[in-house]
């Protein structure tokens, strides 16, 4: 009776040491996540999502390699965790402005971290499609892996800054992403009526220049930078911005966005209301106009677009967009009202223009915000910048006529002169005055608040003027030497700097015809 006993022991021995080794040896090695951050946002808020979507595909294809059958459960997270994937890299923020402004060390640290998240999110999407299709092959990669001694591979090349690449893995020119800003032709209204970044709230409290009939609350988020507001979600809750006045016939709106916790298993019917109303209380009143933002991610549903006057309803529409890559990327959402015609923008893309949605430009003059279908404390959604200007037309002839015209609705990332794509609307227009005339010269003069020192707004100033001749020439082709460039620093405020719309004001950018 020993030996059935003993030889069934080796058996079994040898067939956990088969699993082991397959264990080991079929999963592609591990990349190491960075222990530390670089110290620019941006790069690090990349990174971490890379690398938090990379250890949960990595998990699953252990699962697989260990022989563990991934059951329906299972597979619906990989499947979520392959389009959130696939989103962020196809939506990847330009981080080049970001890197080239900081320190050498940093510059160098960022770059490695980078091609560490671009090789993390490859091996995400690769690996997520063979295991919901069940044809995961098993290789062994060392480039960038953790081997046997804990140590890392050194064939990183740390020259490379990592390309955005699309869900099959392909490079994506960045003269694609060029061509959709040097089309966008949103231009902010240059005359503030209304400005929040929630900087003057205190974390937890509802913010103090809105009103509403529900809850929210100012937080912080390590997804970015900044106070935001949380909107909370609720049948009838409205949001409303305490704007003084009835805002005039022609007017912007812009405001940031940021999600979190979206899935497949969002509902069809979370939607953010922009809406337009007749007056200001919690009920909309008969005349209004608001189109809706879809949050859903398992289908493209479209932008809803809806118009009342009393009884009659003008318009009742569904503008087909897919809009589920732009919302998970903390987008720039941009509204222009010129009297009766409406148009939107989400990030560089225009998905709504309609000349005639505002039926009566004189009586509609209210903006009000409403979030529903979204769970609350699962999915959550927060908007920061909320900026309203009167104006928002042609640059061009202010220009030509005056010759100067300064505008705040050119914007730079924080402490940087990066440009943020929303700004090319404005740019692009003084390109077209320069092709227009080839006789004029612009002298192009920054303007910052007073954060910060006087020596260093001196020189972010001239460096954000700078940044805007380098786009009017790479960009829209205009010569260099009809360009002069000069930085004020925070000398010459036309607004409060004590107060969030105040610095607002003073970051602005002139230009002047010579």
């Amino acid at each position: 009776m020993e030996k059935p006993i003993y030889t069934s022991r080796v058996l079994s021995l040898s067939i956990l040491l088969i699993f082991i080794a397959t264990l080991s040896f079929s999963q592609t090695k591990k990349i190491k996540r960075p222990k530390s951050k670089v110290g620019i946002s941006s790069v690090d808020n990349f990174v971490t999502e890379s690398f938090d979507l990379y250890d949960k595909v990595y998990k699953y294809d252990g699962y697989a390699a260990a022989g563990t059958p991934l059951d329906d459960e299972d597979l619906d997270v990989l499947e979520e965790a392959l389009d959130e994937v696939t989103a962020l890299s196809e939506n990847a923020p330009d981080l080049l402005g970001d890197i080239e402004d900081a320190s050498f060390i940093k510059q160098g640290k960022a770059t490695l971290q980078l091609n560490k998240a671009k090789k993390a999110i490859s091996y995400s999407i690769k690996t997520a499609k063979a295991l919901l299709l069940g044809e995961r092959e098993r290789e062994k990669e060392n480039d960038d892996s953790q081997s046997s001694n804990g140590t890392e591979s050194k064939n990183e090349n740390s020259n490379n800054i990592p390309e955005n690449t699309n869900e099959t893995g392909t490079v994506i020119n960045d003269s694609d992403d060029l061509e959709i800003i040097s089309k966008f032709d949103f231009v902010p209204g240059d005359k503030l009526i209304f400005f929040d970044d929630f900087s003057q709230d205190f974390i937890g409290d509802f913010p103090s220049k809105w009103n509403t009939n529900g809850s929210g609350e100012v937080v912080k988020t390590n997804k970015a930078e900044g106070n935001w507001f949380l909107v909370k979600p609720g049948y009838g809750i409205q949001y409303l911005p305490l704007i003084d006045n009835k805002l005039p016939e022609e007017y912007t709106i812009e405001f940031d966005l940021l999600t979190n916790g979206l899935g497949k298993n969002t509902s069809s019917t979370a939607r953010l209301y922009i809406t337009l109303d007749d007056n200001n209380g919690f009920k909309n009143g008969p005349k209004n106009v608001h189109v809706t933002i879809p949050f859903g991610l398992y289908g493209a549903f479209g932008i809803q677009v809806q118009n009342s006057d009393t009884s009659i309803q003008k318009i009742n529409a569904t503008i087909t967009a897919d809009v589920r890559k732009a919302i998970v990327n903390t987008p720039h959402v941009s509204i222009a009202v010129n009297k009766k015609r409406f148009r939107l923008w989400i990030g560089q893309i225009k998905y709504v223009d309609i000349p005639q949605f505002i039926f009566e430009p004189s009586a509609i003059g209210y903006l009000k915000f409403n979030l529903t279908g979204i769970k609350d404390g699962e999915e959550r959604i927060f908007i920061r910048n909320l900026k309203v200007a009167e104006g928002g037309v042609d640059l061009r002839k202010k220009l030509m006529s005056e010759g100067k015209i300064s505008t705040n609705g050119i914007l730079f990332d924080s402490g940087s002169a990066h440009i943020q794509p929303q700004s090319y609307g404005i740019i692009r227009q003084i390109s077209q005055v320069l092709m227009q005339d080839e006789s004029i010269k612009l002298n192009i003069v920054g303007h910052t608040d007073a954060d910060g020192n006087d020596a260093s707004n001196m020189t972010l100033s001239k460096s954000r003027a700078d940044a805007v001749k380098t786009a009017l020439i790479k960009v829209y082709k205009i010569s260099g030497d009809r360009l002069q460039t000069d930085g004020k620093g925070e000398s010459q405020p036309i607004g409060d700097n004590t107060t969030a719309e105040g610095k607002s004001q003073n970051r602005r950018v002139e230009f002047i015809k010579i």
